[in-house]
């Protein structure tokens, strides 16, 4: 029980002050004026100010409370390796005990798992969400048992109480880790990009161990070997294979007594592009759609066009001498013997035979288009003529031939059902409202896919692959007419962005692939297809486990399914007919970056509070009480800091000054005063 004496004025404050002053400046009134009775008359007014201000014996009957401590147990995946998980969860219920059996105590544990995705660990945003919910003034000590690699730094909590970090791992352990630190999202076909990796040795690493290992895969292939350096930056130049998504991985084998081989391991997603698309354009003779090829095509920042138009024919005999010519001469040895491997797609715009163009450079377009290069074909009516040039070697890769029928009459270009399902046609806007072409060529396909339709659902858009190359014949030479907007237009820029993409063999228009997009541990599996179905495929994890997964479909041509990994690390998708690879999630968590246990992070919280630190490899340290402001650690043992918190169970107030005891005092030190001043 506890006593105190506390007031509570029977008037306000102001009131109470103002008459204390009128009381002292009568009393000094008073004793200048020499009064014998001043001091009692003083006196008696002291009594009555002091009972105006209400003075009270308060007592109060107290329950202590115990203190407590908080565990906060560190069981993310680093805490996994070697023998930490043992080591720690034994010191951890042997704390826990003692602090327990330590009276007027009590303890609160909290355990701690992985953060969600790639967070790490989040150590002290568990000890920030436990101690808000327990009252401060009760907090004696909190104890972090952990390997010291934390990734929420920015959560220390304000601690009342000393913080203890019992560190696991030895001062023994070592880890060797692989990353990456400079790898660009995207890079440039055919040119080499330089990625930065290194190879660290962490903790007690044993000595010659300068080179490692090191491997290196593209897309899951065999590996390459090479040894580099260790603790240096290794800059690598990387062409990339192809375009689209590139999964590059890159090893370093496990070395012996290292603690985990989950950070030897980079994998690195690079999309490949196209620096600029290189485009020879050949106009077999002036017309209205000429012009409109060159401008569709020079609109686009990304093509680098070349574009002849063949103006004077050898057949032409005008009389005009040639050297009063103003025009270029077709340098045809140099752009189809010399020069051809360098463009990306070689466009024919009603072009026909005239001599120009010997057979011996139309037997290399067909190398070019076998080899992986690609011709758009733009019929005009000269395709169904006998100076077609489907009647010279080009017929090897043509998907149609020509019937000699030139149809001159309107039509509103049409997708056909497979247009639907092929990406360079499908999902088109407004096929509804497209402007009508004047003029078709008639042809009878020999190979390919028939996509777009004309009159009577003649084919007019045809797509073929040729060897490691593609060709495309539009049979008409009318397509202008949407550039110009007639009744209304048409996507034709579209459509020649997407035909261009294709014959460029781009992923994202490829009419039969198995594609995949990775989010955190989830990924999106895409088949695309003509068929009007897909078969189920197999999803082989990093562990070498199998999961067969059928598709559905979604949109005309694509079937899609969802699936999500249990481990993080380079799963491979086949479907008997395509494969592909991709990654899910860091191929090294950053609970797996940095793995050797330190007590650096915390050091300056720690030191703040005055606690300490205690490597559990060297026991188990004593607990001591300490008081508050004291260190609270030392050789072997760790403090904690008792808070006599307490709790009020009853409280009593008896006044001092009751009313009949104010009024005798009052009273008689008043007639005191008259008294004695009356006898003088």
């Amino acid at each position: 029980m506890t006593q105190t004496i506390v007031f509570d004025p029977l008037v306000p404050l102001a009131l109470l002050i103002a008459a204390a002053v009128v009381v002292f400046a009568g009393l000094a009134l008073a004793l200048w004026r020499g009064l014998a009775g001043a001091w009692l008359r003083g006196l008696g007014g002291v009594v009555v100010i002091a009972a105006l201000a209400g003075p009270n014996l308060q007592r109060e009957e107290r329950g202590n409370l115990n203190d407590i401590v908080v565990i906060v147990s560190d069981e993310s995946a680093s805490q996994k390796l070697a023998e930490r998980a043992e080591i720690s969860s034994t010191a951890t219920d042997r704390l826990e005990q003692t602090l327990m059996e330590r009276d007027g105590t009590d303890v609160v544990r909290v355990t701690v798992p992985d953060g969600q995705g790639d967070a790490g660990t989040q150590l002290l945003t568990a000890l920030n969400d436990t101690l808000a919910e327990l009252p401060q003034s009760r907090i004696a000590g909190a104890f972090l048992v952990s390997d010291g690699r934390l990734h929420d730094l920015e959560r220390a909590p304000d601690m009342p109480a000393p913080l203890h970090l019992l560190m696991s791992g030895k001062s023994s352990d070592w880890d060797r880790r692989l990353s990456v630190t400079n790898a660009p999202a995207f890079a440039i076909l055919g040119e080499p990009v330089t990625l930065t990796l290194k190879i660290e040795d962490m903790g007690a690493a044993p000595a010659g161990t300068g080179f490692a290992p090191l491997e290196i895969s593209i897309d899951g292939g065999p590996p390459q070997r090479f040894e580099v350096p260790v603790d240096a930056d290794i800059e690598l130049p990387l062409t990339l294979p192809h375009g689209g998504r590139n999964v590059i991985q890159f090893t370093v084998p496990s070395a012996d007594g290292e603690l985990t081989d989950r950070n030897n391991t980079a994998l690195i997603q690079m999309n490949g592009v196209r620096d600029r698309l290189r485009v020879l354009l050949v106009s077999g003779e002036p017309h209205p759609g000429g012009r409109t090829w060159r401008n569709l095509l020079k609109s686009d920042s990304s093509v680098d066009l070349v574009h002849f138009t063949i103006l004077r024919p050898p057949e032409k005999q005008d009389g005009v001498p040639t050297s009063e010519l103003s025009l270029i001469a077709f340098p045809t040895r140099e752009l189809f013997l010399e020069k051809i491997e360098d463009f990306d797609l070689i466009i024919f715009d009603r072009y026909k035979r005239r001599g120009i163009l010997p057979t011996i450079y139309l037997d290399n377009v067909v190398r070019y288009v076998q080899e992986g290069g690609a011709v758009l074909v733009a019929a005009g009516p000269d395709f169904a003529s006998a100076d077609s040039i489907y009647r010279s070697p080009l017929a090897e890769i043509m998907p149609a031939a020509p019937t000699a029928r030139v149809i001159e009459q309107g039509f509103r270009p049409t997708i056909s059902d497979l247009g639907n399902r092929h990406p360079v046609t499908a999902g088109l806007p407004d096929t509804q409202n497209w402007g009508r072409w004047m003029r078709q060529i008639e042809v009878e396909p020999s190979a390919g896919d028939v996509i777009m339709t004309g009159v009577d659902d003649k084919p007019l858009l045809i797509l073929n692959r040729v060897g490691e190359g593609r060709v495309s014949l539009i049979a008409s030479d009318h397509a202008w007419l949407w550039n110009r907007g007639f009744e209304g237009g048409g996507p034709q820029l579209e459509l020649l962005r997407r035909l261009a993409h294709w014959m460029m063999g781009e992923p994202e228009l490829e009419e039969d692939a198995l594609l995949a997009e990775a989010t955190g541990q989830n990924m999106r599996i895409a088949r695309r297809t003509l068929k009007e179905t897909a078969a189920p495929f197999v999803v082989t994890s990093p562990d070498g486990s199998t999961t067969e997964l059928s598709l559905s479909e979604t949109a005309p041509g694509r079937f899609e399914t969802q699936f999500t990994g249990a481990e993080i690390g380079l799963y491979r998708l086949n479907d008997g007919t395509h494969e592909t690879v991709i990654g899910l999630g860091p191929a090294a968590p950053r609970e797996f970056e940095k793995t050797i246990a330190t007590a650096e992070l915390l050091q300056p919280l720690i030191d703040d509070t005055r606690g300490g630190v205690a490597r559990l490899e060297d026991g188990i340290p004593t607990i001591r009480t300490v008081r508050e402001g004291r260190p609270a650690a030392g050789r072997g043992w760790l403090g904690i800091t008792p808070r006599g918190a307490y709790e009020t169970l009853n409280v009593r107030q008896t006044p001092l000054l009751p009313a009949w005891l104010v009024l005798l005092l009052a009273s008689g030190l008043i007639l005191a005063a008259w008294l004695r001043e009356g006898r003088r």
